[in-house]
């Protein structure tokens, strides 16, 4: 479907938040979204089946929003999956993806949207995606949110990222990055089996394989975590994720090329070290690594459109690659 000329001017842009049982910090996203000096076109909240009446406070609250209730819990990656899928069967041209505890500034999607009008070129159009610059609560920038830088970018990429303020990026995270949607059709939704951790990684990878990805640092965004810290923080039993999704992604993904395979196989292995050394519990780490490589090796995700139609919600009509696996 192509979209027409968005209400307030340009492609029109469908916000997507993801909450699950925290509605104090859901209300407090939504209403910065309402005070951005471009507002989003439409906004589409899934409802992780919260039992904490995020439903009834966005009915009440912020009844223009577009509220998505899943029948059961799928996590960031599912959650993702459904919303975008909502926004894609409605025409949307540009996709902006937020978690619920993320607090975008007045004018980030404002710049979001200069930016990738700056950084378009005759030759591809404007890039794939362009990612906020994302802060935790005392404004330093926050190390769970960095895009990773692009490897090997091009005089040309780095010339034209430049001049729009921005730097070429390999991936992204899912607290505030504006995504093409006619790349998300060519080339799926985020794996809803991931259900949390390394779900952004391997989706924003995928849309930008051999395509531009710029981190704006003039668009900021607040990520109210209760700590700050990566994933490396002494996860506990979610750990489990982090290994079973990266066997994952590492050995099933289409979104990274043999050798970046080898080179982020690398790092990952050197910040699972930090983090064994860090723990205050290795025990459980331990556990959650081995119940993580044992289904990493021996399962596979389960498709994505399955996974959505389970929890009540329905992927686009033409979404055959919903999985983003290779093969």
């Amino acid at each position: 479907m192509t979209a027409g000329p968005g209400a307030r001017g340009g492609p029109p842009v469908a916000a997507v938040i993801v909450t699950h049982d925290r509605r104090d910090l859901l209300e407090e996203a939504l209403t910065a979204l309402g005070a951005q000096t471009r507002a989003p076109d439409r906004i589409i909240v899934v409802d992780n089946a919260s039992a904490d009446g995020t439903a009834a406070l966005v009915a009440d609250r912020f009844p223009d929003a577009d509220l998505l209730v899943l029948a059961r819990n799928i996590g960031g990656a599912g959650g993702f999956g459904a919303g975008i899928a909502r926004a894609l069967s409605g025409g949307a041209a540009l996709l902006w993806l937020l978690d619920d505890d993320t607090v975008p500034e007045p004018d980030a999607l404002e710049m979001l949207l200069a930016a990738r009008e700056r950084a378009a070129t005759g030759e591809d159009g404007p890039p794939a995606l362009v990612a906020s610059r994302v802060v935790w609560t005392d404004g330093r920038d926050h190390p769970m949110n960095t895009p990773r830088p692009k490897p090997r970018a091009t005089a040309d990429e780095t010339r034209v990222a430049r001049a729009a303020g921005c730097v070429p990026i390999r991936s992204a995270s899912f607290v505030s990055v504006l995504v093409d949607a006619a790349v998300v059709r060519e080339r799926g939704l985020p794996v809803a089996d991931y259900f949390l951790w390394n779900d952004d990684f391997e989706f924003t990878t995928r849309l930008l394989r051999g395509r531009r990805g710029l981190l704006c640092p003039g668009s900021v965004a607040v990520h109210k975590t209760r700590t700050f810290g990566g994933t490396e923080t002494d996860p506990g039993d979610r750990f489990f994720y982090e290994v079973r999704n990266k066997i994952w992604l590492f050995t099933g993904s289409r979104g990274l090329a043999p050798p970046e395979r080898a080179l982020y196989a690398g790092s990952t292995l050197r910040r699972w070290a930090r983090t064994f050394a860090a723990s205050g519990d290795r025990a459980v780490l331990r556990r959650a690594a081995v119940r993580g490589v044992r289904e990493g090796l021996f399962t596979r995700p389960r498709p994505t459109a399955a996974v959505l139609r389970e929890a009540g919600a329905e992927p686009p009509p033409d979404e055959g690659r919903a999985d983003g696996r290779d093969g």
